[in-house]
């Protein structure tokens, strides 16, 4: 039975019945006189928020009754009196806030109109929702009553926790309070701002904490059933098998906040929200573990949701039935006032008298503002963050809270503040400046209604004032006027940063509106709880401006490093990271988060938890939480927090959200903001929103202005501005191209700030370069030049001095002959005296000999006394003071003592007496005196006496030292005298016989020295002589060879100079060439600059356009100067450069070569669009010799990549898509930091050394990528889409090389030998350079220069013959090429004609590999001709229908006519023959823009208007002038052209069936009828190509597998209702392969065994089947390498490998252009369709009936029956009402079931029971 049939009775009979009894009468009274009369005018009157359904409503108010009526409320049975009435007040009560609690505001009006009619209980005031019952006075109460008077909020409290107490605050409270005493579930709704969120979680806070424990949950878009299932299990606990209660015995209260939040799943159905629906019914759900039943007890739940729309959804009926819904109606203007006007009076109390009554003002203002706002800025998909609530209100005023009195003490500062706070709330979200003028009209209105002033007034500077409270000490929110101190303190912290170790430097220019983004963050994140979401393109500074921020606040930055696998529980363990840096160790933190980090949109989910209530629903485990507990239990006790799980949980949570500030980095590019934005309410609602538009005009001078600081831009005034505005330019003219290039081309290109950044910064270091290069090169020249100058005039004065020197040689040669003349004399003189000398000399030196060996005599006597006397001379030196005190003691000595003395005295010339030898002991110096006595003068008396006494015997040293050693020392004396003495008489005759010898022998050589001194003299003039003439010969030596020397650098210079003869004109033209570049340096450098930063992604007629008529005309404009014929080639590389990349695999042409140059001068990493290859062919051939390593985003290739950074190895990334991995974003960016004089960079979750030799390269097979504007900003994009132009050139010489193999030869030679001759000048005239460049002295001196130009000028002169013959015979080999042009030029364009196909269909794809071996094919078997036209005329026709039987194998049947069209069309359009209007408006038809000033149609009642706007637009062509005065002219003769059924073949209206050709006619066709545009198309293709070309090659699968190769994949591409399976047996039937063919059904699970299919094939020779590719798009980049692989592998002969898909985006485009194509679908008519239906029946299968006859019928119909079902699709519902899927499989088994039947079917009516029975 349902509620309809039923109605509402039962239920509430069946609840009173449970009810007391005493209540029973008047509660059935109460029912039956309200509830269908309230039911029925809510119904027809009231419009609900959230509907409620009536059976829902009453439910609802049964539960309200129950909570309410409760003895404890005053509803006592007892109390007879007042009973009744309060059983009938708590009936209305409840009735109110149940089934009319859903209703709207104005639904409230007329509920309260409506129930005052019926019952006139309620007080006159206000509306029966103001009311409550009172439980004391049995009465009606208002909600007012119970507000507090005189309400004031704590000073210190933070914003955040400042809850206004007004009326809708208690009601709420009161009504959910009541609800969940009673356990029932609540649902709040209202729309956003309402304070839902805050009303619940003001009655959780209000609950009796040692009873209840508390769970938000933060609901999503992506929130899923397990999201909710393990947040609330993470709070329970088990208690006994299958059920679970809440921790610490308490009851759990959960708060669902946006419960409607979650997104439907493919079934309707939202899975959190039917777990719950699950759990409020039966109590319990699943383990999703045991799959067994978990009973949740003691659980109540409260749930806040917004009205269903955007990306809220309807909730369940049935959960929604569960549920007290309660409207929370959005407050009154004067409750809001109240609200805020409350807060802000009590602010302003201490402030000036003049500032207080600005109270009210300000708050009325506000709100009004707010309305104004919200009314004016309305959500649309482009602004859908448009989105304004009373949370904005209250952000404006928790700012003005930071207000100070010394600060604002004014009604103008005040005001300032306000309009500050405004535009910071509602302005920074706006979109466009149109929407910025109309809010600040908006502030301005108000101002001058509440303030009495003007916007422009108020601020002159038509600027919004700046607050902040980070430069003065005090940290007060003030006024910041003074725009260069606010740059320099950013600057100095900027800095800083970038100073830090391991920062990555941030590269910022500090212009207004970049200060004004950075005070925003730093206003945001500066308040308690404060989170930001920055909305703007990649590259727009947000990362950067916000990290400056965070170091403003002194905050720590947070941020995410995914790496290639980075998931969600990665996330979260980043989270806890987070939690712990915030919660626990107290850092304040800014956490930064980006859309490109965002890799799973789960980490979203936890995000809006996480803005919205701090908390991340079961981030820890059981034992991480035990963890975190231990930590923080004594902060909690420290802070008084029970220590209690729930309690700390709170505490850490509160801590986490002080400390934490989280910025958001999104891109309102694309979908997925504006998803998020739907998905995930907390992104707008819990952040402020700050918008970064594009840099204004005046950001983008300040900025190139910063950059130009300092830089010599030339002589002329102003030119740093000047070269700013031509940046500006430039940037803003990018932007325009972009737009058009989109609208064009549907091509994507974001100019973004980094773009800019980098041309400014990039214009500076190539303006650097550039002048240092050209610089180097004039000087080198000019130093040569120099030289040869130089010595042309040495030259001149040499000629002058070799004169000179030769008079001088004469001269010098006659005083040589003088000189040697005195010589001779004087020498026979010298000789003379020589003689004399030297007899002398010998008798001296016999004299000599002689007085030596007397003295020698002499010395040999002597020294026999030496060792005696020295020994004494060591024995009396050894005597001491107390030797000779003991003497001097003895009185009477011994014997030998006094013996010893007297011996002494006699020596000494003394008494010999012990008195006198006592006396002289006593003196000093007596041993001195012994010591140095006189022994040369002994007289012989003495001697003789002494001899006496050395002749005793006991007159022995050794015998008186046993007296006395100090006598003994004395007597050694004695005795060494008189042994001296006596040799010294011996001694001395001799002595003076020596004497008396040496003087004589003095005498001698006293005279002999004299003789000596004057033959020495005379030596010395005879030398002076010598010396003299050997000078005078040396001089004529000299002046000889200088004479010779000269002689020979005249020679030597005559070939100098004459040699640089050539070379010096050359280089003075060069020179000037070079001085005119550099004055044209600074304008060169620019276009240089900006073609390197923006032109990547354009093709080449934009490029031209924008550099020739904007760029350049901008240059010539502000009078820069700048190459009037400038080229990027031609500017920044040399032919040889271009000439090697053209050897190694770059196209020729123009377009291919600025590439080039984009790729290898750029600043950013490349990424290259290259869907044929080109680039990175070229790429490898160019980096092969460095390493190259080739790697895709497969596996583990962040290990390889990270090898190569620290190796400097070039990486190549290949086959990307359109979304890159997120871990390689520092890489792209350049992200190095300098830690310890190393480079590092972080790759993923490990830090790499950054090599300065590393380069990497970016390739896409992607034609048409689509590039977040965070990929444009760190890549440069280049386009490397072949160019036709370059592909003609090439197909031209494979096609020469095909036909005249010896031309194309000779022509590669002389280009290598050109090539190498040029070379080879280049090389020469560097020698030469270099050699006068590096010459110290004279050029005449350098033998080496000489010779090497002597060398270089044969050599250049050889190389030049043999230059001119080549290029010559290149001109003449060229002229012979060009009769092969037409091939090429067909060729190339066939080919974008299949280039083209690809926008209609992403499966044809084609590779210019495969095209190339087509041509070459068709090359070989296009037919001869006798004569060159001939032949060429044949080979175009056999190529043009090559590739249409090509492409029509991989062509769905209704592409194969487009494709023959437009090939027809582009092959005459090459040819002229093709007006291209005319041709547009065959494809694009006409459109009317101003119907206007259009002419009415004539024929309204036969010629709809969108045919009339055709023809408008068809007479503005020149061939079609008159056409709309024909129609009224002839309406009837065109009626009936319009009406006829062949309209292509009937006679056009007067003058047009002669003036139209075959197009014109097409073009009426298409105007009028353009139902026959089909048939004219054929025909036109007919005509211009012949039949063949409109009449497909039926398609042969024999003739595929002969046109494969092992190497190449055949792939099927699907359509409904054919299989390629049976076929495909068939042909491996034929064939004998088919017990070799291996067929796999593509799904999950299956990659590894298609992966191990496909290497045992490779290796074995069998067939490999995978079927439906398109249900395993994970494993396809696994398939593309596969097949890259077999690209450079050698499989087995009869390998193939076939693949089958429908059509998917997702299928690798490289596996698409390698792989043969074949479409299987059914034919069109049953004719073809039963032909195709027989050839799947095999003639063995139709040979196992025995009754064939038959069986032929029933095959028959069969087939008849099958084409009909086939058929009928094209008529979509009108032939199926659903269109069934009729493929092979069911034929076949239609076919199986038919060979049964003549069997088993009798003769009669056989074949009609026979087809009915397998139907």
């Amino acid at each position: 039975m349902d509620y309809s049939d039923l109605g509402w009775r039962p239920y509430v009979h069946s609840w009173i019945e449970r009810r007391p009894k005493s209540e029973a009468e008047t509660l059935q009274r109460m029912f039956d006189k309200f509830l269908d009369k309230m039911l029925a005018f809510k119904r027809d009157n009231c419009c609900e928020l959230v509907p409620v359904p009536e059976y829902s409503g009453v439910v609802a108010l049964c539960r309200l009754f129950s909570a309410l009526a409760t003895p404890e409320n005053g509803v006592n049975p007892a109390d007879v009196e007042s009973y009744g009435a309060v059983l009938e007040m708590y009936f209305l009560f409840s009735m109110i806030w149940s089934v009319c609690a859903a209703v709207d505001e104005e639904g409230r009006k007329r509920i309260d109109a409506y129930i005052r009619e019926m019952e006139g209980s309620f007080p006159n005031k206000d509306t029966v929702y103001e009311y409550f019952v009172d439980a004391k006075r049995k009465n009606w109460a208002s909600f007012e009553d119970k507000l507090p008077k005189m309400w004031r909020y704590p000073p210190t409290a933070p914003f955040h926790k400042i809850l206004v107490p007004t009326m809708d605050t208690v009601r709420y409270n009161h009504l959910v309070t009541a609800l969940l005493s009673a356990q029932s579930p609540v649902l709040l709704v209202g729309p956003v701002g309402t304070g839902k969120t805050s009303i619940a979680q003001g009655v959780l806070q209000g609950l009796d904490r040692t009873a209840w424990a508390v769970l938000t949950v933060n609901m999503s878009a992506q929130t899923s059933s397990s999201n909710v299932q393990s947040a609330v299990e993470s709070r329970v606990e088990k208690r006994t098998k299958g059920v679970y209660v809440p921790l610490g015995g308490k009851s759990l209260a959960t708060f669902l906040d946006d419960l409607n939040m979650p997104a439907r799943d493919a079934f309707g159905a939202q899975p959190p929200l039917e777990l719950l629906r699950q759990w409020l019914d039966y109590g319990f759900w699943y383990d999703r573990a045991k799959q067994s039943p978990k009973y949740i007890k003691d659980m109540f739940l409260l749930a806040a949701m917004g009205p269903p729309g955007g990306g809220r959804t309807e909730i369940s009926p049935r959960l929604q039935s569960r549920f007290n819904l309660i409207n929370m109606t959005f407050p009154s203007d004067s409750q809001i006032r109240r609200i805020f006007g409350t807060l802000l009076n009590q602010k302003l109390q201490a402030f000036e008298e003049s500032v207080k009554p600005l109270g009210p003002v300000v708050t009325e203002a506000t709100v009004e503002l707010y309305h104004s706002v919200a009314q004016r800025f309305l959500p649309t998909p482009a602004c859908i963050h448009y989105l304004f609530s009373l949370r904005d209100i209250a952000k404006v005023f928790q700012g003005l809270l930071r207000s100070h009195k010394d600060f604002h003490d004014t009604k103008t500062s005040l005001t300032r503040l306000w309009v500050h706070e405004c535009f910071r709330v509602f302005a920074d979200r706006l979109v466009d400046a149109g929407d910025a003028e109309a809010f600040t009209c908006i502030v301005g209105e108000k101002l001058g209604t509440f303030f009495d002033l003007t916007f422009h007034g108020l601020c002159p500077s038509k600027r919004p004032p700046l607050f902040g409270d980070f430069l003065g000490a005090r940290r007060v929110y003030e006024e910041l006027a003074d725009l260069g101190a606010l740059r320099a303190e950013m600057e100095q912290v900027l800095a800083e940063h970038n100073q830090a170790p391991g920062a990555v430097p941030l590269r910022l220019v500090l212009f207004r509106d970049a200060i004004e983004h950075i005070m925003r963050i730093v206003r945001v994140i500066g308040q308690p709880r404060g989170n930001l979401l920055l909305v703007g393109i990649g590259g727009s500074g947000r990362q950067s401006l916000a990290r400056l921020a965070s170091a403003l606040c002194q905050y720590c930055t947070f941020q995410i490093q995914p790496a290639r696998h980075y998931r969600r529980q990665d996330f979260r363990d980043d989270l806890k990271r987070l939690y712990r840096q915030a919660g626990m160790e107290l850092v304040p933190t800014t956490f930064l988060f980006t859309d490109s980090q965002a890799s799973d949109e789960a980490f979203l989910e936890d995000i809006n938890s996480l803005l919205s209530a701090g908390e991340v629903p079961a981030l820890y485990r059981p034992d991480e939480w035990e963890e975190i507990q231990a930590l923080l239990l004594d902060a909690a006790k420290a802070e008084g927090v029970p220590e209690t799980p729930d309690s700390l949980f709170a505490f850490l949570i509160e801590r986490v959200r002080d400390n934490l500030h989280v910025v958001l980095c999104l891109s309102p590019v694309g979908e997925l903001f504006r998803n998020w934005i739907r998905q995930y309410p907390a992104l707008v609602s819990c952040t402020t929103i700050d918008w970064f538009s594009e840099w204004p005009r005046q950001a983008l001078l300040e900025v190139a202005e910063k950059y130009l600081e300092g830089v010599d831009l030339g002589p002329q005034p102003e030119m740093a501005r000047k070269v700013a505005r031509i940046f500006t330019a430039v940037h803003g003219s990018v932007a325009t191209y972009s737009q058009k290039m989109l609208v064009e081309m549907r091509r994507y290109n974001y100019v973004t700030p980094s773009s800019y950044l980098e041309l400014v910064s990039g214009y500076k270091k190539l303006l650097g370069e550039k002048r240092q290069e050209l610089g180097q090169q004039a000087g080198r020249l000019r130093t040569g030049l120099a030289r040869i100058d130089e010595t042309r005039t040495k030259v001149e004065a040499m000629g002058a001095e070799l004169a000179h020197a030769k008079c001088r040689v004469a001269e010098v040669q006659r005083q040589c002959e003088e000189y040697l003349v005195v010589i001779v004399q004087q020498k026979r003189e010298a000789d003379e005296q020589q003689k004399t000398v030297t007899a002398n000399s010998e008798k001296i030196a016999a004299e000599e000999v002689k007085c030596k060996a007397l003295a020698d005599n002499a010395q040999k006597d002597l020294e026999e006394a030496l060792p005696a006397l020295e020994e004494a001379m060591k024995a009396l030196e050894s005597l001491n003071k107390k030797d000779m005190t003991e003497i001097k003691s003895y009185g009477r000595p011994p014997g030998l003592v006094e013996t010893v003395m007297q011996a002494v005295m006699i020596l000494r010339g003394s008494e010999p007496s012990w008195a006198e030898a006592k006396r002289q002991l006593s003196e000093p110096t007596f041993i001195k005196q012994l010591i140095h006595f006189d022994k040369d003068n002994i007289s012989d008396k003495v001697l003789k006496k002494i001899g006496g006494f050395c002749a005793q015997p006991d007159f022995q040293p050794d015998i008186v030292g046993r007296v006395s050693l100090a006598a003994k020392s004395l007597c050694m004396w004695v005795r060494a005298m008189e042994m001296y003495g006596r040799i010294y008489r011996v001694v001395e005759p001799k002595r003076a016989r020596m004497n008396a010898a040496a003087a004589q022998l003095a005498e001698k050589q006293a005279s002999q020295a004299e003789a000596q001194a004057k033959l020495r003299e005379v030596a010395e003039r005879l030398e002076r002589l010598k010396q003299e003439y050997e000078e005078k010969l040396a001089q004529k030596e000299e002046l000889r060879a200088r004479s010779e020397d000269m002689e020979l650098k005249l020679d030597r210079a005559d070939k100098l100079v004459s040699g640089l003869a050539g070379e010096k004109a050359r280089w003075e033209e060069t020179v000037q060439g070079l001085d005119e570049d550099l004055g044209y340096v600074v304008g060169d450098c620019l276009l240089a600059a900006a073609f390197l930063s923006y032109m990547g992604p354009f093709l080449s007629n934009y490029r031209d356009e924008i550099v020739s008529q904007i760029w350049m005309k901008q240059i010539r404009e502000e009078q820069v100067p700048c190459s009037p014929r400038f080229s990027l080639p031609g500017f920044l590389a040399t032919p040889p450069t271009v000439r090697t990349w053209t050897l190694q695999g770059l196209p020729s042409d123009a377009f291919s070569t600025e590439n080039g140059l984009i790729v290898t001068r750029g600043t950013r990493w490349p990424l290259m669009i290259d869907p044929q290859g080109q680039a990175s062919k070229w790429i490898k051939n160019m980096e092969a010799d460095k390493g190259l390593r080739i790697l895709d985003l497969q596996g583990d290739y962040l290990g390889a990549l990270a090898g190569a950074v620290q190796q400097g190895v070039p990486v190549l990334i290949h086959d990307l898509q359109e979304q890159l991995d997120p871990a390689l974003t520092p890489l792209l960016g350049r992200a190095v930091t300098r830690v310890g004089g190393r480079l590092l960079l972080r790759l993923g979750d490990r830090e790499v050394e950054y090599s300065p030799a590393f380069r990497l390269y970016l390739t896409t097979k992607l034609s048409n990528p689509h590039y977040a504007p965070e990929t444009a900003a760190r890549a440069a994009i280049v386009n490397f889409a072949v160019k036709e132009q370059g592909l003609e050139a090439q197909l031209l010489g494979i096609v020469v090389r095909k036909e005249r193999p010896e031309l194309e030869e000779q022509k590669d030679t002389l280009v290598l030998n050109i090539a190498a001759g040029k070379r080879r000048l280049q090389e020469l005239e560097d020698e030469i350079l270099r050699l006068l460049n590096e010459a110290t002295g004279s050029l005449l001196d350098d033998l080496q220069l000489v010779t090497t130009l002597q060398s270089s000028k044969v050599t250049a002169g050889e190389v030049s013959d043999q230059l001119a013959t080549s290029e010559a015979t290149e001109a003449k080999i060229d002229a012979a090429r060009e009769a092969y042009r037409p091939c090429a030029q067909r060729a190339a364009v066939l080919f974008f004609v299949l280039m083209d196909m690809g926008r209609i269909d992403p499966m044809y794809q084609f590779s210019l590999d495969a095209y190339v071996e087509l041509f070459t094919l068709s090359i070989a078997r296009s037919p001869r001709g006798a004569r060159l036209d001939e032949r060429i005329r044949c080979l175009n026709d056999h190529h043009t229908y090559a590739v249409y039987r090509y492409a029509c194998r991989g062509l769905f049947e209704c592409h194969k006519l487009l494709f023959s069209f437009h090939m027809c069309a582009k092959i005459l359009e090459v040819a002229g023959s093709l007006h291209t209007d005319e041709y547009s408006f065959f494809l694009r038809g006409g459109v009317v823009l101003d119907h206007e000033g259009q002419m009415d149609n004539p024929c309204p009642s036969w010629l709809p208007d969108a045919y009339w706007d055709n023809v408008t637009e068809l007479d503005k062509l020149p061939s079609f002038h008159g056409i709309m005065n024909s129609f009224e002219q002839h309406p009837r003769d065109w009626h009936l052209w319009y009406s006829s059924a062949r309209p292509e073949r009937a006679l056009l209206p007067g003058e047009w069936e002669n003036a139209c050709g075959q197009l014109q006619r097409m073009l009426v066709v298409r105007a009028l009828r353009p139902d026959r545009v089909g048939l004219c198309i054929s025909a036109f293709v007919v005509s211009h190509l012949g039949s063949a070309f409109v009449e497909p090659p039926v398609l042969s699968m024999k003739a595929v597998l002969e046109d494969s190769l092992p190497r190449t994949p055949l792939v099927f591409v699907l359509s409904p209702g054919v299989d390629p399976a049976p076929g495909l047996l068939q042909l491996a039937e034929q064939v004998g392969m088919a017990l070799r063919l291996h067929a796999l059904s593509l799904g999950q699970g299956q990659a590894p065994i298609a992966t191990r299919m496909i290497q045992e094939g490779v290796r074995h020779g069998s067939w490999v089947f995978l079927a439906n590719c398109h249900l395993s798009l994970s494993w396809m980049p696994q398939l593309a390498k596969l097949v890259e692989q077999l690209a450079a592998e050698d499989p087995h002969p009869d390998f193939r490998l076939w693949l089958s898909s429908s059509p998917h985006p997702g299928f690798p485009i490289s596996v698409l252009q390698a792989a043969i194509k074949v479409t299987t679908e059914p034919p069109t008519g049953l004719k073809a369709n039963m032909t195709r239906l027989y050839q799947l029946v095999t003639e063995p299968q139709f040979g196992r009936c025995s009754r064939l006859a038959r069986y032929k019928k029933l095959l028959f119909a069969l087939c008849f029956f099958h084409s009909l079902l086939l058929e009928r699709r094209q008529f979509l519902q009108l032939g199926w009402n659903v269109i069934y899927g009729f493929n092979d499989s069911d034929f076949e088994v239609g076919v199986a079931g038919t060979r049964q039947v003549p069997h088993s079917v009798h003769m009669g009516g056989a074949t009609g029971l026979g087809t009915g029975y397998v139907l």
